[in-house]
């Protein structure tokens, strides 16, 4: 399933129905935790699947027959959603110790659902993110050689750059990094050198771009020298770390003609409702303030003007 087609919050609310205990927990700790309960007070404990199927049990539960609907027990609740059932008889209870004993049971459940809640969106996350990494590794194959990319930097064209950013906020992901990367004094180069010189520059500025971008980022030319990247669940300081690579790339590239150099500017989606053209329109302001701030450095306008006699 691409990840268009199911947000990671609609399968949260719905995958959950899918669960048993054992998806969730590991059966033979949560006996040892009913033992040591069991040990200290007293207190029988059975567990149950949603359905009533035994799963553990302390004490003797032979003879007992789960009836989830008309005695459902203490209902186990994952994600708004009963999970199993806690059965308990309290007939040996050690005298004196009958409160401890339901307040700690209470206690104890309270902990599983709060282990069961974080197992399970850890679990549909970590598939969901296979599934979204599938999906764009294999919409990266169909658009290698399509319509959708730019002819001259093998990126995607601003057209099908905007509706795949459209998808990206359908999904529902988050967080998305959104780099925009701005070449410097492109029109410098075109003036000066002429159009062949300019798109080539576009090209090697492109090319670190795409060398320097991990497999599920998204590049678009929106612009004629302007880039947008998005990084979909980004890793902390892993889009500050890209950032940084493409600048000392082109910085320290060396060509005859050519001074390769571009101004960045980042801002991150991290929640669903933003819209991630909303989040690059930020990101354009923080790139301007990073031209701004290279454009006053002599060395850079040294390394510019180093032709221009």
């Amino acid at each position: 399933m691409g990840y268009g087609e199911l947000p990671l919050e609609k399968r949260l609310k719905e995958n959950i129905k899918n669960y048993r205990l054992a998806n969730l927990y590991k059966i033979e700790s949560l006996k040892t935790q009913m033992k040591l309960l069991y040990d200290l007070t007293g207190i029988k404990i059975l567990l149950t699947e949603r359905h009533g199927d035994k799963m553990a049990a302390v004490g003797n539960f032979s003879d007992f027959v789960p009836d989830v609907v008309d005695d459902p027990g203490r209902k186990l609740r994952v994600a708004n959603r009963t999970v199993g059932h806690i059965y308990t008889k309290e007939d040996e209870i050690i005298s004196g110790k009958e409160d401890l004993a339901i307040e700690f049971l209470e206690q104890l459940i309270q902990m599983w659902e709060m282990l069961g809640e974080e197992a399970f969106i850890n679990r549909e996350r970590a598939v969901y993110i296979d599934e979204v990494d599938g999906q764009l590794k294999k919409e990266r194959y169909q658009l290698s050689h399509g319509e959708e990319e730019d002819v001259l930097t093998g990126v995607l064209n601003k057209t099908f750059f905007t509706e795949r950013m459209k998808s990206l906020d359908k999904s529902e992901i988050v967080p998305v990094a959104a780099v925009e990367a701005n070449i410097n004094d492109w029109k410098f180069v075109n003036d000066h050198y002429g159009e062949e010189e300019s798109d080539r520059l576009i090209q090697i500025i492109a090319q670190i771009i795409k060398e320097e971008a991990g497999e599920e980022y998204i590049l678009g030319r929106v612009d004629g020298d302007v880039f947008h990247i998005a990084i979909p669940m980004p890793e902390e300081g892993e889009a500050k770390s890209y950032m940084e690579r493409i600048q000392s790339r082109c910085n320290n590239y060396i060509d005859n003609i050519l001074s390769p150099s571009v101004a960045v500017g980042l801002m991150l989606k991290d929640n669903v409702e933003e819209k991630i053209a909303d989040v690059f329109a930020e990101a354009e302001y923080k790139m301007f303030e990073n031209k701004f701030e290279m454009k006053q450095n002599p060395a850079y306008q040294a390394r510019l003007h180093r032709n221009i006699k």
